[in-house]
């Protein structure tokens, strides 16, 4: 007498008469019709000179399930993406503008282009210690890949500038407002230059968020012709590095991390030659009340 046969991934046990028979086993499939009207396909055995028999798997496939957990997965990704971006540029607004006003009462001027060359440092470091832990990927330095995308950082490095002056000057409801207009602007930018069309809901999006900001400057509306100025100056660097960042990723291939070590390695080779030349790093290294972390 055989010992019992267990086919493999199938999870029925079948008890030949002989071990010759095991040669003899068919395996094929079956159509069949459920309830709704959708037609299945069922495994199906047959042993020589026996009945066909109709194999169950072991675990009925919930394609249902599987696809509501993908979904949910996504909505929570998208969530927590959505809040740490918000609370990124929320913290990037206040911290700047506390640094562009707390030095006021130590020196004469201002160290703006200073503050834009220390920020680019921590981000470099940032990225480079992530890379080193495994965390994130981008290629090394390469001397091409960055005069490539010199033109892009030229922007950024205005951006950055522009943004550091105009907290200097204008109060965080005003720079809210204009950082609204900065949007708008960008998109009609990009409709006009790369034909990218404006549906109504985006329009309308728009117009809610720019009435939400003014509404909330109403009562904090002063601004200076210099505030003005540099104000005016972001908004127009802003939107011309996310437009010419559309143009520019067609011909350099660098992934986000790879723009964000590009874009500040180059703002701190840019930046730090002119922070010599006018002065501010010498001003920052001679005053010693900067160097302490409660100066403010």
């Amino acid at each position: 007498q055989t010992s019992p046969v267990k086919i493999p991934s199938i999870g029925r046990t079948m008890r030949p008469t002989s071990t010759s028979n095991l040669e003899d086993v068919e395996l094929g499939t079956t159509s069949s019709t459920n309830k709704s009207g959708t037609a299945r396909s069922r495994p199906m055995m047959k042993l020589k000179d026996s009945n066909i028999v109709e194999l169950q798997p072991l675990v009925e496939p919930n394609s249902r399930s599987s696809k509501g957990d993908g979904e949910s997965s996504s909505f929570a990704k998208n969530i927590v993406a959505t809040t740490m971006y918000s609370g990124c540029s929320i913290g990037m607004v206040l911290v700047n503008k506390s640094l562009a006003s707390s030095y006021n009462h130590l020196i004469e001027g201002d160290l703006n282009i200073l503050l834009v060359v220390f920020q680019a440092i921590t981000a470099v470091i940032c990225v480079e210690f992530s890379k080193f832990m495994g965390w994130v990927e981008y290629p090394n330095f390469n001397y091409q890949t960055a005069r490539l995308w010199a033109p892009v950082n030229l922007f950024f490095c205005g951006m950055l500038f522009t943004g550091m002056a105009s907290m200097q000057h204008n109060s965080v409801p005003m720079v809210t407002v204009f950082k609204n207009i900065t949007n708008i602007m960008t998109t009609i930018g990009d409709c006009i230059l790369y034909g990218a069309g404006i549906e109504l809901l985006v329009m309308a999006a728009f117009g809610i968020m720019l009435l939400g900001a003014v509404f909330a400057a109403r009562n904090d509306a002063d601004i200076t012709k210099t505030g003005l100025f540099w104000m005016l100056g972001n908004c127009l660097c802003t939107s011309g590095y996310v437009l010419y960042l559309k143009y520019a990723t067609k011909t350099v291939k660098l992934s986000k991390f790879g723009m964000v070590f590009y874009n500040n390695v180059l703002c701190t080779c840019f930046l730090l030659p002119v922070t010599i030349f006018n002065g501010e790093l010498s001003m920052f290294l001679s005053t010693s009340a900067l160097h302490t972390v409660d100066y403010a």
